[in-house]
């Protein structure tokens, strides 16, 4: 005999669902609703929904907050300046509310906006609620867009492969990182050519738009913009110069050799500047749609009257619940088999009945534990992280996952997984739970300060200084030691590379 811990299936369920993120939890909603049949949406008429917000108004003048365990829909708690009160309670009863009456569970769009009895939509109400220039749109990949061009442009047969095998190894930044050697290989056996063609192919696909694109090297690609400029630009002749002789001097900010090589004076040095800075060394990302990331906050923060509640986005998931009439369905059939009628329904239904009804519940309490638990961590972050709130970055406070777990009485490694891509909604902006957790520094007066504060101040600190004489990181350090923070020069390296603030020698500007 012996002992060992074993993880239950529920349990791994919990734990799975809680390390979700907000985007992955509805698609396990989903899948859940797909899977078993005793889960559906909960639907409710406007008459509930108002009664269900003037009850979180309400809930809100008293300092507590509810969190319904069936419908999910999680109410405020406030946070005074001493204390944290908050308050859960839950509706045994959730998996017996009635279903609508309105419209049947498996209804979908397609059925309800197919139904020709249904009145056409007025144009007034098309225009103020769709956006027909972005809705089911494709959008033109860089290739497309060049594609386009050269079907436009007249060209013989020959050229045309060659243009067609150019564009497709131009890269999404517009950039042809395949030699011309490799292309003109890849043509010559199914064409009488040589390099000079191709070449004179290129050139024709360079004056495409986005100008420049096609270039070999940064060189080409402001080049190529700059002939496109107008002549009578102020600094345009030494714009050229620089770019065709000083690209390296001009990465590393050497202002005085430029001027000593080009004997140009600072004006016309200043005026050459502001034309290559206009340029766009990556003309292809103008076409190249970019990958946007949507967030979904899992938690807002408000301040109303002078405390600060938190409450759970109801949005975030579907209200599922159990089927009151398969519910009932189950418990007949319990019923059945205790007086011993059988006659209806086979021992393997009765099994399938039970197991799916047992696996609904399972789930639903497994969603109100999750959202009990994103709460009251996202409550006591806003609790010791009142400052930030308040007054900013510089105001934050260290922060670990050992402090959450030992004032909400759970492990670390829950702390980690509650904390991981979940999202809260702050009057300052939207963050990573993982966001109020850093480090600290010690202070002279025996203090501590975060190292999110510090970099907020380094941000500050460079923000604030004169563009011709940058602050070095010694001088940060200095200047931060003057505060009373005791830092290192490569700690101060290390948080101004995180910020992708740049060596103090390449922020140099001419005034």
């Amino acid at each position: 005999m012996g002992q060992h811990l074993t993880m239950t299936p529920q349990l791994q369920q919990a734990i799975r669902l809680l390390q979700l993120s907000t985007l992955d939890l509805q698609q396990e909603i989903q899948e859940a609703l797909d899977s078993n049949p005793f889960l559906e949406l909960e639907e409710s008429n406007d008459t509930q929904e108002k009664t269900d917000v003037e009850s979180a108004k309400q809930l809100n003048e008293d300092g507590e907050f509810t969190a319904t365990a069936g419908n999910d829909k999680p109410g405020d708690q406030d946070i005074s300046d001493s204390e944290l009160v908050g308050e859960f309670s839950s509706d045994d009863n959730w998996e017996e509310k009635g279903i609508p009456s309105d419209l049947s569970i498996d209804s979908n769009w397609d059925d309800i906006y197919t139904n020709s009895n249904l009145p056409p939509p007025s144009s007034a109400s098309l225009e103020d609620n769709f956006d027909f220039e972005s809705r089911n749109s494709k959008t033109d990949t860089l290739q497309d867009h060049l594609n386009w061009q050269l079907n436009l442009t007249p060209m013989s047969d020959g050229d045309r492969l060659i243009a067609m095998a150019i564009i497709d190894a131009i890269e999404p930044n517009g950039q042809l990182t395949t030699t011309i050697e490799s292309i003109y290989a890849g043509l010559i056996r199914e064409l009488d050519i040589d390099e000079d063609e191709v070449i004179a192919v290129l050139h024709r696909i360079q004056q495409f738009d986005p100008v420049g694109v096609g270039y070999r090297d940064l060189k080409e690609c402001l080049s190529l913009q700059l002939k496109h400029l107008d002549k009578s630009f102020p600094g345009i002749e030494s714009a050229e110069k620089i770019i065709d002789n000083h690209l390296d001097q001009l990465a590393s900010h050497d202002y005085g050799h430029i001027l000593k090589a080009l004997k140009i004076k600072e004006q016309e040095l200043k005026d050459a500047l502001k034309i290559i800075t206009s340029l766009n060394p990556k003309p292809g990302s103008e076409i190249t749609p970019s990958d946007a990331t949507y967030v979904v906050p899992d938690v807002f923060v408000s301040k109303r009257n002078g405390r600060w509640n938190v409450e759970l986005n109801p949005d975030t998931a579907p209200k599922i619940r159990v089927n009151p009439e398969y519910a009932m369905l189950a418990n007949s059939s319990s019923s059945s088999k205790s007086t011993g009628k059988n006659n209806e329904k086979s021992e393997a239904d009765n099994t399938y009945i039970k197991e799916n009804l047992q696996e609904a519940r399972w789930f639903i309490k497994s969603l109100h534990s999750r959202n009990e638990t994103l709460m009251k961590v996202a409550s006591k972050i806003v609790e010791h992280q009142k400052s930030f709130l308040e007054y900013g970055e510089e105001a934050m406070k260290p922060l670990v996952l050992h402090n959450i777990a030992e004032a909400v009485g759970m492990h670390e490694s829950t702390i980690s997984r509650v904390t991981t891509q979940k999202y809260m909604h702050t009057p300052r902006g939207i963050f990573e739970l993982k966001y109020f957790f850093s480090s600290h520094v010690s202070t002279e007066g025996g203090g501590e300060c975060s190292s999110t504060a510090i970099r907020a101040l380094i941000k500050k600190l460079v923000a604030a200084e004169k563009p011709n004489k940058p602050l070095s990181d010694s001088k940060i350090t200095q200047l931060l030691s003057d505060q009373g923070i005791q830092i290192a020069r490569r700690t101060i390296a290390k948080y101004r590379e995180s910020l992708s603030i740049a060596p103090s020698n390449e922020r140099k500007q001419l005034l």
